[in-house]
Protein backbone atom coordinates (compact mmCIF):
# COMPACT_ATOMS: atom_id res chain seq x y z
CA UNK A 1 0.00 0.00 0.00
CA UNK A 2 1.40 3.38 -1.00
CA UNK A 3 1.87 5.97 1.74
CA UNK A 4 0.83 9.62 1.54
CA UNK A 5 2.42 12.04 4.00
CA UNK A 6 0.50 15.22 4.76
CA UNK A 7 2.96 17.87 5.95
CA UNK A 8 1.43 20.61 8.11
CA UNK A 9 3.59 23.51 9.38
CA UNK A 10 1.86 25.02 12.42
CA UNK A 11 2.51 28.16 14.43
CA UNK A 12 -0.08 29.20 17.04
CA UNK A 13 -2.88 27.32 15.29
CA UNK A 14 -4.77 25.90 18.29
CA UNK A 15 -8.08 27.37 17.08
CA UNK A 16 -8.02 25.56 13.73
CA UNK A 17 -6.44 22.20 14.61
CA UNK A 18 -9.66 20.38 15.51
CA UNK A 19 -11.34 21.27 12.20
CA UNK A 20 -8.19 20.33 10.30
CA UNK A 21 -7.83 17.00 12.09
CA UNK A 22 -11.46 16.07 11.48
CA UNK A 23 -11.22 16.83 7.76
CA UNK A 24 -7.92 14.98 7.40
CA UNK A 25 -9.39 11.98 9.23
CA UNK A 26 -12.39 11.96 6.91
CA UNK A 27 -10.04 12.19 3.93
CA UNK A 28 -8.05 9.15 5.09
CA UNK A 29 -11.18 7.13 5.88
CA UNK A 30 -12.57 7.80 2.39
CA UNK A 31 -9.32 6.77 0.68
CA UNK A 32 -8.44 3.43 2.26
CA UNK A 33 -6.34 2.35 -0.71
CA UNK A 34 -3.55 4.50 0.73
CA UNK A 35 -1.78 4.66 4.05
CA UNK A 36 -1.73 8.20 5.46
CA UNK A 37 0.69 10.02 7.71
CA UNK A 38 -0.16 13.42 9.23
CA UNK A 39 3.12 15.11 10.11
CA UNK A 40 2.75 18.33 12.10
CA UNK A 41 5.74 20.68 12.40
CA UNK A 42 5.26 22.80 15.51
CA UNK A 43 7.26 25.93 14.73
CA UNK A 44 7.77 27.22 18.27
CA UNK A 45 4.09 27.86 18.99
CA UNK A 46 3.30 29.81 22.17
CA UNK A 47 -0.26 28.54 22.53
CA UNK A 48 -1.59 24.99 23.02
CA UNK A 49 -0.79 23.81 19.48
CA UNK A 50 1.77 21.23 20.62
CA UNK A 51 -0.41 19.90 23.45
CA UNK A 52 -3.33 19.37 21.07
CA UNK A 53 -1.14 17.56 18.52
CA UNK A 54 0.25 15.31 21.28
CA UNK A 55 -3.27 14.34 22.29
CA UNK A 56 -4.05 13.35 18.71
CA UNK A 57 -0.88 11.25 18.50
CA UNK A 58 -1.82 9.24 21.60
CA UNK A 59 -4.91 7.77 19.95
CA UNK A 60 -4.04 7.98 16.24
CA UNK A 61 -0.93 6.28 14.85
CA UNK A 62 -1.23 8.35 11.69
CA UNK A 63 -0.29 11.51 13.62
CA UNK A 64 3.39 12.38 13.92
CA UNK A 65 4.96 15.64 15.02
CA UNK A 66 8.26 17.47 15.10
CA UNK A 67 8.59 20.19 17.74
CA UNK A 68 11.24 22.74 16.77
CA UNK A 69 13.29 24.39 19.53
CA UNK A 70 11.97 27.86 18.61
CA UNK A 71 10.11 29.70 15.86
CA UNK A 72 12.27 29.38 12.73
CA UNK A 73 9.62 30.46 10.19
CA UNK A 74 7.50 28.50 7.75
CA UNK A 75 10.25 28.03 5.16
CA UNK A 76 12.51 26.27 7.68
CA UNK A 77 9.55 24.35 9.13
CA UNK A 78 8.90 22.89 5.68
CA UNK A 79 12.46 21.63 5.21
CA UNK A 80 12.26 20.11 8.70
CA UNK A 81 9.14 18.32 7.53
CA UNK A 82 10.80 17.13 4.33
CA UNK A 83 13.62 15.68 6.45
CA UNK A 84 11.12 13.55 8.41
CA UNK A 85 8.30 12.54 6.04
CA UNK A 86 8.18 8.85 5.20
CA UNK A 87 5.55 8.70 2.44
CA UNK A 88 5.88 7.83 -1.22
CA UNK A 89 4.34 11.25 -1.86
CA UNK A 90 4.03 14.33 0.33
CA UNK A 91 1.23 16.90 0.38
CA UNK A 92 1.98 20.29 1.94
CA UNK A 93 -1.02 22.05 3.48
CA UNK A 94 -1.44 24.98 5.89
CA UNK A 95 -3.15 24.42 9.22
CA UNK A 96 -5.58 27.33 8.71
CA UNK A 97 -7.67 25.36 6.15
CA UNK A 98 -7.49 28.04 3.47
CA UNK A 99 -6.39 25.15 1.26
CA UNK A 100 -9.06 22.40 1.21
CA UNK A 101 -7.87 18.87 2.12
CA UNK A 102 -10.69 17.55 -0.07
CA UNK A 103 -8.52 18.43 -3.09
CA UNK A 104 -5.85 15.91 -2.10
CA UNK A 105 -7.53 12.87 -3.79
CA UNK A 106 -7.43 14.77 -7.09
CA UNK A 107 -3.72 15.41 -6.55
CA UNK A 108 -3.17 11.73 -5.83
CA UNK A 109 -4.99 10.79 -9.05
CA UNK A 110 -2.63 12.89 -11.19
CA UNK A 111 0.33 11.57 -9.21
CA UNK A 112 -0.75 8.04 -10.14
CA UNK A 113 -0.84 9.21 -13.77
CA UNK A 114 2.90 9.88 -13.50
CA UNK A 115 3.17 13.55 -12.46
CA UNK A 116 5.83 14.33 -9.83
CA UNK A 117 4.58 17.76 -8.73
CA UNK A 118 0.83 18.42 -8.67
CA UNK A 119 0.41 22.04 -7.61
CA UNK A 120 -2.79 23.95 -6.83
CA UNK A 121 -3.30 27.36 -8.41
CA UNK A 122 -5.62 29.84 -6.72
CA UNK A 123 -8.28 31.33 -8.99
CA UNK A 124 -9.83 33.30 -6.12
CA UNK A 125 -8.56 34.33 -2.68
CA UNK A 126 -11.33 34.98 -0.17
CA UNK A 127 -10.54 36.97 2.96
CA UNK A 128 -7.49 38.78 1.52
CA UNK A 129 -7.22 42.51 0.86
CA UNK A 130 -7.02 44.07 -2.58
CA UNK A 131 -3.51 45.35 -1.83
CA UNK A 132 -2.25 41.89 -0.84
CA UNK A 133 -3.67 40.29 -3.97
CA UNK A 134 -2.33 43.05 -6.25
CA UNK A 135 1.14 43.16 -4.70
CA UNK A 136 1.33 39.36 -5.00
CA UNK A 137 0.58 39.59 -8.72
CA UNK A 138 3.24 42.30 -9.16
CA UNK A 139 5.81 40.21 -7.34
CA UNK A 140 5.24 37.10 -9.46
CA UNK A 141 5.41 39.15 -12.66
CA UNK A 142 8.69 40.76 -11.59
CA UNK A 143 10.16 37.41 -10.58
CA UNK A 144 9.09 35.75 -13.83
CA UNK A 145 10.61 38.50 -15.97
CA UNK A 146 13.89 38.57 -14.03
CA UNK A 147 14.70 34.84 -14.00
CA UNK A 148 14.87 32.07 -16.57
CA UNK A 149 13.13 29.63 -14.21
CA UNK A 150 9.39 29.19 -14.97
CA UNK A 151 7.75 30.38 -11.74
CA UNK A 152 4.07 29.44 -11.29
CA UNK A 153 1.88 32.54 -10.75
CA UNK A 154 -0.55 32.67 -7.81
CA UNK A 155 0.59 29.28 -6.56
CA UNK A 156 1.50 28.65 -2.94
CA UNK A 157 2.89 25.68 -1.06
CA UNK A 158 -0.28 23.57 -1.39
CA UNK A 159 0.87 20.73 -3.63
CA UNK A 160 1.72 17.04 -3.85
CA UNK A 161 5.35 16.07 -4.35
CA UNK A 162 6.66 12.68 -5.36
CA UNK A 163 9.36 11.21 -3.16
CA UNK A 164 12.10 12.09 -5.64
CA UNK A 165 11.04 15.77 -5.55
CA UNK A 166 11.25 15.69 -1.75
CA UNK A 167 14.72 14.13 -1.91
CA UNK A 168 15.82 16.81 -4.40
CA UNK A 169 14.63 19.67 -2.18
CA UNK A 170 16.31 18.09 0.87
CA UNK A 171 19.64 18.57 -0.89
CA UNK A 172 19.12 22.35 -1.04
CA UNK A 173 20.24 23.53 2.41
CA UNK A 174 20.06 27.30 1.97
CA UNK A 175 19.33 29.18 5.18
CA UNK A 176 17.32 31.97 3.49
CA UNK A 177 14.82 29.88 1.62
CA UNK A 178 12.18 30.57 -0.99
CA UNK A 179 10.68 27.11 -1.36
CA UNK A 180 8.09 28.13 -3.96
CA UNK A 181 10.97 28.91 -6.31
CA UNK A 182 12.75 25.67 -5.40
CA UNK A 183 9.71 23.68 -6.51
CA UNK A 184 10.19 25.21 -9.96
CA UNK A 185 13.99 25.00 -9.93
CA UNK A 186 14.18 21.24 -9.37
CA UNK A 187 12.05 20.59 -12.46
CA UNK A 188 10.34 17.18 -12.92
CA UNK A 189 6.92 16.58 -14.41
CA UNK A 190 4.34 19.10 -13.16
CA UNK A 191 0.55 19.30 -13.30
CA UNK A 192 -1.62 22.31 -12.44
CA UNK A 193 -5.04 22.08 -10.81
CA UNK A 194 -7.15 25.09 -9.84
CA UNK A 195 -9.25 25.86 -6.77
CA UNK A 196 -10.95 28.65 -4.86
CA UNK A 197 -9.03 29.58 -1.73
CA UNK A 198 -11.16 29.92 1.40
CA UNK A 199 -10.70 32.40 4.24
CA UNK A 200 -9.04 31.18 7.43
CA UNK A 201 -11.26 28.87 9.46
CA UNK A 202 -10.02 30.47 12.71
CA UNK A 203 -7.26 32.65 14.12
CA UNK A 204 -5.25 35.36 12.40
CA UNK A 205 -2.67 35.26 9.64
CA UNK A 206 0.98 35.21 10.71
CA UNK A 207 2.07 36.91 7.47
CA UNK A 208 2.16 40.69 7.90
CA UNK A 209 3.40 42.96 5.12
CA UNK A 210 6.92 43.16 6.55
CA UNK A 211 7.28 39.37 6.49
CA UNK A 212 5.80 39.21 2.99
CA UNK A 213 8.25 41.87 1.80
CA UNK A 214 11.17 39.94 3.31
CA UNK A 215 9.94 36.76 1.61
CA UNK A 216 9.71 38.62 -1.71
CA UNK A 217 13.29 39.88 -1.33
CA UNK A 218 14.45 36.33 -0.54
CA UNK A 219 12.63 35.08 -3.62
CA UNK A 220 14.20 37.61 -5.96
CA UNK A 221 17.74 37.39 -4.56
CA UNK A 222 17.60 33.57 -4.46
CA UNK A 223 16.82 33.04 -8.13
CA UNK A 224 18.16 35.99 -10.09
CA UNK A 225 20.99 38.52 -10.19
CA UNK A 226 18.88 40.90 -12.26
CA UNK A 227 18.84 43.62 -9.52
CA UNK A 228 22.64 43.84 -9.77
CA UNK A 229 22.42 44.26 -13.54
CA UNK A 230 19.70 46.89 -13.13
CA UNK A 231 21.93 48.74 -10.67
CA UNK A 232 24.78 48.75 -13.21
CA UNK A 233 22.43 49.94 -15.96
CA UNK A 234 21.12 52.76 -13.77
CA UNK A 235 24.66 53.89 -13.04
CA UNK A 236 25.49 53.95 -16.74
CA UNK A 237 22.24 55.80 -17.56
CA UNK A 238 22.84 58.43 -14.88
CA UNK A 239 26.36 58.99 -16.19
CA UNK A 240 25.00 59.61 -19.71
CA UNK A 241 22.34 62.01 -18.38
CA UNK A 242 24.93 63.87 -16.30
CA UNK A 243 27.24 64.20 -19.31
CA UNK A 244 24.42 65.59 -21.49
CA UNK A 245 23.44 67.99 -18.70
CA UNK A 246 27.03 69.28 -18.48
CA UNK A 247 27.13 69.86 -22.26
CA UNK A 248 23.86 71.83 -22.08
CA UNK A 249 25.22 74.03 -19.29
CA UNK A 250 28.47 74.70 -21.19
CA UNK A 251 26.62 75.61 -24.41
CA UNK A 252 24.13 77.88 -22.61
CA UNK A 253 26.91 79.66 -20.76
CA UNK A 254 29.49 80.09 -23.53
CA UNK A 255 27.18 80.78 -26.49
CA UNK A 256 24.10 82.41 -24.98
CA UNK A 257 25.67 83.87 -21.87
CA UNK A 258 23.01 82.33 -19.65
CA UNK A 259 24.09 82.39 -15.97
CA UNK A 260 24.09 79.00 -14.21
CA UNK A 261 21.77 78.67 -11.20
CA UNK A 262 24.35 77.04 -8.97
CA UNK A 263 22.72 75.97 -5.70
CA UNK A 264 19.40 74.49 -6.93
CA UNK A 265 20.96 72.55 -9.80
CA UNK A 266 23.82 71.36 -7.58
CA UNK A 267 21.47 70.11 -4.85
CA UNK A 268 19.22 68.36 -7.37
CA UNK A 269 22.18 66.51 -8.90
CA UNK A 270 23.65 65.57 -5.50
CA UNK A 271 20.33 64.24 -4.15
CA UNK A 272 19.62 62.30 -7.34
CA UNK A 273 23.07 60.72 -7.46
CA UNK A 274 22.95 60.03 -3.71
CA UNK A 275 19.65 58.19 -4.09
CA UNK A 276 20.99 56.07 -6.95
CA UNK A 277 24.12 55.22 -4.96
CA UNK A 278 22.20 54.23 -1.84
CA UNK A 279 19.84 52.07 -3.89
CA UNK A 280 22.77 50.33 -5.56
CA UNK A 281 24.55 49.79 -2.25
CA UNK A 282 21.35 48.34 -0.78
CA UNK A 283 21.03 45.86 -3.63
CA UNK A 284 24.68 44.83 -3.31
CA UNK A 285 24.22 44.57 0.47
CA UNK A 286 21.32 42.13 0.07
CA UNK A 287 23.50 39.74 -1.92
CA UNK A 288 26.48 40.15 0.41
CA UNK A 289 24.19 39.48 3.37
CA UNK A 290 23.09 36.22 1.78
CA UNK A 291 26.72 35.23 1.24
CA UNK A 292 27.46 36.03 4.90
CA UNK A 293 24.56 33.90 6.18
CA UNK A 294 25.34 30.93 3.93
CA UNK A 295 29.08 30.82 4.64
CA UNK A 296 28.47 30.47 8.40
CA UNK A 297 27.15 26.98 7.72
CA UNK A 298 24.79 26.88 10.70
CA UNK A 299 22.20 24.06 10.98
CA UNK A 300 18.83 25.10 9.58
CA UNK A 301 16.93 24.13 12.74
CA UNK A 302 17.05 22.26 16.04
CA UNK A 303 14.47 19.80 17.33
CA UNK A 304 13.30 19.77 20.93
CA UNK A 305 11.07 16.72 20.63
CA UNK A 306 9.59 14.51 17.93
CA UNK A 307 7.19 11.61 17.60
CA UNK A 308 7.12 9.44 14.51
CA UNK A 309 4.57 6.66 14.53
CA UNK A 310 4.54 5.33 18.09
CA UNK A 311 7.04 6.24 20.80
CA UNK A 312 8.18 9.86 21.34
CA UNK A 313 11.88 10.58 21.25
CA UNK A 314 13.76 13.55 22.63
CA UNK A 315 16.97 15.21 21.53
CA UNK A 316 19.16 17.80 23.19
Amino acid sequence: MKKISVLIPAYNEEASLESLYQRLGKLANNNRDYDFEFLFINDGSRDKTLEIIKEYSKTDDRVSYVNLSRNFGKEIAMIAGFDHVTGDATVIIDADLQDPPELIPKMIKYWEYGYDDVYAKRISREGETWFKKTSSQWFYKILQKSTNIPIQIDTGDFRLLDRRCVEAIKQIRESQRYTKGMFSWIGYSKKEITYHRDPRVAGETKWNYVKLFNLAVDGITSFTTAPLRISSFMGFLVSIIAFIFILIIIIKTTIFGDPVAGYPSLMAVILFLGGIQLLSLGIIGEYIGRIFNETKGRPLYFIEEYHLGKAPKKTR
